[in-house]
């Protein structure tokens, strides 16, 4: 398999916008090695993934913020998942639901977790994925979606 050859950082530390295709393991032996820190978040980006997978309604998976930046050590990992316009959190594991509950994402995940279904992205599916580019100053960033591969 090719080594994924990933853009280099702008002068703010960020990808430079768009939306940038990586396979999970891809995206952590990039960005989930160093300090530990990175690794620890790194590990926690990989349980989370697992668990959007388990749902069986993953539809996509976005990765944004400090995790996928130049900085050294970022304290979580931003995630927006859109999920199937099928999926009913209510049935599924709990150790899956637990992603899909902000607040607890945060508090044992060491996450920050944003989801949606299809059909409550208001202006589509482009625009909702989009969005997550939009720094908290307004300037644009990079952002990840993590594909799956065989």
């Amino acid at each position: 398999m090719a080594v994924k050859i990933w853009p280099e950082f702008n002068d703010a530390g960020d990808l430079p916008p768009g939306i940038h295709s990586a396979k999970l393991e891809e995206l952590i032996s990039h960005f989930g090695v160093g300090i530990p820190q990175r690794v620890r978040v790194a590990n926690r980006l990989r349980q989370i993934y697992e668990r959007a997978i388990a749902s069986g309604h993953l539809g996509r998976f976005i990765v944004f913020g400090s995790f996928i930046t130049a900085k050294t050590a970022p304290n979580d990992v931003d995630i927006f998942i859109l999920m199937e316009d099928s999926f009913d959190v209510n049935q599924v594991a709990r150790e899956v639901r637990l992603i899909f509950d902000h607040a607890a994402a945060q508090n044992y995940l060491g996450a920050s977790i944003f989801w949606l279904r299809h059909a409550a992205a208001l202006g589509g599916e482009s625009n909702a994925i989009s969005h997550w580019q939009t720094k908290r100053d307004g300037g644009r960033r990079g952002i990840v979606e993590v594909t799956r591969g065989d």
